[in-house]
C-alpha cells in the first residue's frame, strides 16, 4: 500500500470516529424538531394598532396636564383614531397659551386647526412606522424572555409574515401547553395610579359625589376587596384613579414570589433608577392617600402611602403559589406592548412525535434494505463499496446536524431517504462508467480510475444543482421546509465526499491487496 493511500484510509477512519463521536448518544446530541418531540407551534400577530393608540392617549393625556397648568380647564380632549387625537373649545383669547403648551407634543405630532378653537393632532409618519417595528421587535424580545425562563429546551421565537408583524413560537417537548399560552400572551402591563375615590361597589355610586360625570383625567377602574377573609367569594368594586400612572411596568427592574403580611401568596417588585425617582415624588407628595396597584386593567390591591416609598412595593391579591410564580415570571419579561391574536396553533403530543420517528426509521431503514439488495444482486461485490460509502454518508450526515445544532423533523428523515436515494444515483453513475471502460477492453485500475474521473463533473454538475434548489427552499420556506432543506444540504455535501473519495480509496484498497484481473461488477 503506497504512503498517500495509507493516509486516504486513515482520513476516512477518522472522519467517520469523529462523526460517531459527534452524534452518539443520538438521544442526547441530535436536536428533535416539535413534529418528533411533541409540543406547541403558535404564529401570532402582533396588534401594532394598541401601541400607536397608546402613545396617542398618553401624549394627549400629557397634553391636558400641560394645558391645565395654563389655567385651560374647559376644553374637550378625545382619541379619535390611533394615530390623532383632536381638542375642542380652545378660547380666542387663550389661543395662544394652548398654542404654547403644546409645542412639546409637536416635535411627534402635526397640529392641525380647526374652526371654533378646535385642533387635530396626527402622529407623524416616520414615528407611526418606527412605532409598528419597536412594537413587534419589543413583542418578540419579551415573548422570548418569557419562554426562555419557561425552562423550555432549544425553543425558536422568530419574526414571520409578509407584513413582518407575525412571531412564530415553537415550543419542543413543553409540559403543559396551556400554561405555556397564557404566559406568551398575557399582556402584564402594569400601572400604580393614585386613588381618587373609591373602592365604590358600582362606577354610578362611585360617581355620585361628582354628579355623575367622569372628570376628564380620571378613570373608574374595577377590581377586588380585599376587606374579605382568605378563602372568601372576591366582589368586585370599582376606584376612580388618574388616568396617568405615577409608574409603569417600564420601571420594573425585577419581581419575585414573596408572602404578604398575612401569609398569603404576593409578588415584591423593585424600581430602576428613573422608576424609583418618580415612585418617591409620587408617593412623598400623597401620604395618606391609596395607591392603585393595577395590572391588565384591574386593580389588585390599593394601600394606604404610609410614607414615602422610592423603589420597593409588592402586589397583593388572592393569588395562587402558581399565579404568583407566573405572573413574576411575566413582570420580569417586561409587558407586552400591544396585544397578541393567534393566527396560527398546532399541538402535537409525545406520542405522536414517538409514532413519526418509529414510522421515519422504519421508511429509512426499509429504504436502505431494498438498495442495498438491489446494489448486491446488480453490482455484486462492488455492490459493497457503494454500501460502505452510503453507510458513511449517513454517519457524516448525523454528526454534521449535531455540530451544527440543526433540527431533526420529519421532513429531514425525508431528506436522509432522499439523501440514500442520491448516494445510490451517484455509485450507478461510476459504477456504469467503470462498466463501459472494462468494456472497451482496459485494465481493472485503469477503469476504475477513468470511471471516477470522468464522472466527477457529472456528480457535480447534479449535486450543485440540487444544492441551489436546496437553498431556495431554505430561504422562502418556513419550519418542516426548512428542516428537509437543512438535511438534504448537508446530505448533498457529504455524498460527495464518500461517493467520490470514499468509494475510490475502496476500490483502490482493494486493488493494493490483490491484482485482480477482473472486477466484480
Amino acid at each position: 500500500m503506497d504512503k498517500n493511500l495509507r493516509w486516504r484510509a486513515i482520513a476516512i477512519l477518522a472522519v467517520v470516529a469523529v462523526s460517531i463521536w459527534g452524534f452518539y448518544p443520538p438521544q442526547k446530541k441530535v436536536r428533535l424538531g416539535l413534529d418528533l418531540q411533541g409540543g406547541v407551534h403558535l404564529v401570532l400577530r402582533v396588534q401594532t394598532d394598541d401601541a400607536l393608540r397608546l402613545d396617542t392617549e398618553t401624549t394627549m393625556e400629557q397634553l391636558r396636564e400641560a394645558v391645565e397648568a395654563k389655567g385651560l380647564t374647559n376644553l374637550t380632549f378625545a382619541s379619535v383614531e390611533p394615530t390623532r387625537f383632536k381638542v375642542d373649545g380652545v378660547p380666542q383669547a387663550q389661543d395662544a397659551a394652548f398654542r404654547e403648551a403644546a409645542i412639546e407634543v409637536e416635535t411627534r405630532f402635526n397640529r392641525e386647526s380647526g374652526a371654533g378653537g378646535s385642533y387635530g393632532f396626527v402622529m407623524k409618519p416616520n414615528l407611526v412606522v418606527q412605532l409598528r417595528e419597536d412594537a413587534v421587535e419589543q413583542a418578540l424580545q419579551t415573548i422570548e424572555r418569557r419562554v426562555n425562563e419557561l425552562g423550555v429546551a432549544e425553543p425558536i421565537v422568530a419574526r414571520t409574515g409578509a407584513a413582518g408583524d407575525q412571531i412564530m413560537v415553537q415550543l419542543p417537548g413543553v409540559a403543559n401547553p396551556q400554561r405555556a399560552k397564557d404566559i406568551i400572551r398575557s399582556t402584564a402591563l402594569l400601572e400604580l395610579k393614585l386613588v381618587e375615590d373609591g373602592p365604590a361597589s358600582s362606577k354610578e355610586q362611585l360617581l355620585q359625589s361628582r354628579g355623575g360625570v367622569m372628570p376628564s383625567n380620571m378613570e373608574a377602574v374595577p377590581g377586588v376587596s380585599d376587606t374579605g377573609a382568605p378563602g372568601d367569594r372576591a366582589e368586585t368594586v370599582y376606584y376612580l384613579v388618574r388616568k396617568v400612572a405615577a409608574v409603569t411596568g417600564r420601571d420594573l427592574r425585577n419581581a419575585k414570589p414573596t408572602l404578604d403580611e398575612t401569609n398569603r401568596p404576593a409578588v415584591s417588585f423593585s424600581l430602576n433608577t428613573d422608576g424609583a425617582r418618580k415612585f418617591g415624588k409620587a408617593t412623598g407628595e400623597n401620604i395618606g392617600r391609596r395607591l392603585a396597584i393595577i395590572l391588565d386593567g384591574r386593580v389588585q390591591s390599593a394601600p394606604v402611602i404610609e410614607g414615602r416609598i422610592f423603589d420597593e412595593g409588592r402586589i397583593s391579591g388572592t393569588f395562587t403559589q402558581q399565579e404568583v410564580q407566573d405572573l413574576s415570571l411575566i413582570l420580569r419579561s417586561g409587558a407586552l406592548p400591544a396585544s397578541l391574536t393567534y393566527l396560527e396553533e398546532r399541538t402535537v403530543g409525545p406520542s405522536l412525535g414517538a409514532e413519526s420517528i418509529r414510522s421515519g426509521v422504519t421508511a429509512a431503514l426499509g429504504g436502505l434494505l431494498l438498495v442495498v439488495l438491489f446494489l448486491l444482486a446488480y453490482y455484486r461485490l462492488s455492490g459493497v463499496n457503494a454500501i460502505v460509502s452510503m453507510v458513511i454518508n449517513l454517519i457524516v450526515l448525523l454528526a454534521m446536524m449535531s455540530y451544527l445544532d440543526a433540527t431533526m423533523t420529519l421532513p429531514g428523515i425525508a431528506g436522509f431517504i432522499l439523501t440514500i436515494g442520491m448516494g445510490v444515483d451517484s455509485n450507478v453513475l461510476i459504477f456504469e462508467r467503470i462498466k463501459e471502460e472494462l468494456a472497451a477492453g482496459k485494465s481493472v485500475k485503469q477503469a476504475i480510475s477513468a470511471g471516477f474521473d470522468r464522472v466527477f463533473l457529472t456528480i457535480l454538475d447534479t449535486h450543485v444543482a440540487s444544492l441551489i434548489a436546496a437553498a431556495f427552499l431554505f430561504q422562502f420556506g418556513t419550519g418542516p421546509i426548512r428542516g428537509f432543506a437543512t438535511t438534504l444540504s448537508i446530505g448533498l455535501l457529504s455524498n460527495v465526499f464518500t461517493s467520490v473519495f470514499v468509494s475510490r480509496t475502496l476500490f483502490e484498497l482493494f486493488l493494493s491487496r490483490r491484482r485482480a484481473a477482473a472486477l466484480s461488477i
